[in-house]
């Protein structure tokens, strides 16, 4: 699992969630897919530091659990 995703049976259930928050997994793809883009997540989460690696991280990581 990368390091910016972290499961947690206490944090949302054990949802896949951005280390260190409460923010899911799914809701970045799904804003991504929306059109989101780098500076847009952090204008809207100015807490949230993710860069474009993160982001390539995140959706392999979302790929594999829809494959599994």
């Amino acid at each position: 699992m990368p390091e910016i995703i972290q499961t947690n049976p206490k944090i949302l259930g054990g949802q896949p969630v951005i280390r260190g928050t409460r923010i899911p997994v799914a809701r970045i793809v799904a804003l991504f897919i929306q059109g989101y883009k780098v500076k847009d997540f952090k204008k809207d989460y100015p807490y949230l530091t993710i860069s474009k690696k993160d982001l390539l991280e995140i959706f392999s990581f979302y790929k594999r659990q829809l494959a599994a």
